[in-house]
């Protein structure tokens, strides 16, 4: 699956119906959560059924697409069945239990409920939240893949906007040159101390961009827990002081995905056979 990200571009309502959206979505997912911990033997069809019967009882639940429904309560199942073979299996320790959902930050279309105009770069979500058209911000092009081949529509909320994530069905190998041979293998060691060692007695070592970043983390903290209102409605001063604070975050968590993405380019194209330790497994014995 090829992921496509682009940033969305709306009016305040729109950016309100999305938030309206996420909530419906975590709404229905511990809603279907419920309903298993009350009822003994439900299976996957009992939940289904139940998405169904929501959508006639609240009329929040009904404007939203029928497939964000579903696929809330895939999630939640998908939840409950790891459960369920941590059980089967004798995993030691936590079994993970499912819990319910505090925070979520997106809500997933599948063929339905969306259209994408790719002359004007733009997406309109057509269900009952009124979300409406939104443009797209984004350097790649929309005309490289059919439409057909967009499997999932995911709109996700962070720190510094709202996103929307375009999965395809198409194969990376068709859309990249193919990479000159040469001849060369490595094995990896991933390490606490260090990232990776590798068998040329090369040694990465971390970044360690939370520790660089870990006292601006500590004085937008602290500035966000004067501003903080125990039993009463925060102010917009709290609210900027949580986004900047959230922000923060969301920077060094970008910072470690870019250098992860490098180091990975770096031995795909340098090496045709890449080992590595699975710690898991040598655990097991």
């Amino acid at each position: 699956m090829f992921v496509l990200e682009y940033k969305l571009r709306g009016k305040k309502h729109q950016y309100s119906a999305i938030d309206e959206a996420i909530r419906t979505v975590q709404f229905v997912r511990n809603k279907c959560l419920r309903y298993w911990e009350d009822n003994q033997g439900v299976g996957q069809q009992d939940i289904y059924k139940y998405t169904t019967q929501l959508r006639s009882e609240y009329s929040f639940v009904k404007d939203l697409n029928s497939t964000a429904c579903q696929q809330a309560c895939e999630r939640t199942w998908t939840s409950i069945l790891k459960f369920y073979n941590n059980c089967k299996n004798n995993i030691p320790g936590k079994k993970g239990y499912p819990k319910y959902a505090k925070r979520t930050h997106s809500v997933e279309l599948k063929k339905s409920g969306w259209k994408l105009n790719r002359d004007t770069k733009r997406i309109t979500f057509t269900d009952g939240k009124n979300i409406g058209e939104l443009k797209l911000i984004g350097s790649r092009d929309l005309f490289y893949f059919q439409e057909w081949q967009i499997q999932r529509v995911r709109i996700v909320r962070r720190a510094d906007g709202y996103f929307v994530q375009l999965l395809l069905k198409l194969d990376v190998r068709d859309i990249t040159s193919q990479l000159e041979p040469t001849k060369k293998c490595v094995g990896l060691d991933m390490g606490l101390k260090y990232l990776y060692a590798d068998s040329n007695q090369n040694i990465v070592e971390p970044p360690k961009y939370y520790r660089q970043a870990q006292k601006r983390l500590n004085k937008l903290n602290k500035r966000k827990s004067k501003k903080f209102n125990r039993g009463k409605k925060q102010s917009n001063n709290y609210i900027k002081a949580r986004r900047k604070y959230a922000k923060g975050h969301l920077k060094v968590s970008r910072q470690r995905e870019e250098f992860a993405k490098r180091l990975a380019l770096r031995l795909i194209q340098s090496n045709d056979l890449i080992a590595y330790v699975d710690a898991k497994r040598l655990a097991e014995g």
